[in-house]
């Protein structure tokens, strides 16, 4: 069983897009007074990270792979979205001017694998 390439483009767009945002030195990232005091950004890490699964887990919709292979790719899928994570950490923190490593920003983002995991299982699969 196959998957057209096609039908992963969207979540390849969002993987660059990703890499785009991660890349921006510190500077150029707006603060915003309240909601950086109540760490806003780690809300849009859960939902940068979970989006990205979600559009890698799309193409298994009504694919013909069983209930068990879909779920598999989805644990899958969701652990390679948090390894990315763990990696734009590492690549803010020794490449990247006025960026560094956040051990909280990279559990949004597994975080927002795990959540986009559970959602594609209820969403793809179970329902």
């Amino acid at each position: 069983m196959k998957l057209s390439f096609k039908k992963f483009i969207p979540g390849i767009a969002w993987f660059f897009v990703v890499l785009v945002l991660i890349c921006l030195p510190g500077k150029e990232i707006p603060k915003i007074g309240w909601l950086t005091s109540i760490n806003f950004d780690k809300v849009v890490h859960v939902g940068v990270f979970g989006l990205l699964a979600v559009l890698f887990c799309w193409p298994f919709y009504n694919s013909s792979f069983s209930k068990k292979e879909r779920l598999q790719y989805f644990i899958k899928i969701a652990i390679a979205t948090s390894v990315w994570g763990l990696t734009t950490e590492l690549i803010q923190k020794f490449f990247i001017p006025s960026r560094s490593f956040d051990l909280l920003d990279w559990a949004a983002d597994s975080i927002g694998a795990l959540l986009a995991c559970w959602f594609c299982w209820k969403k793809f699969i179970k329902a």
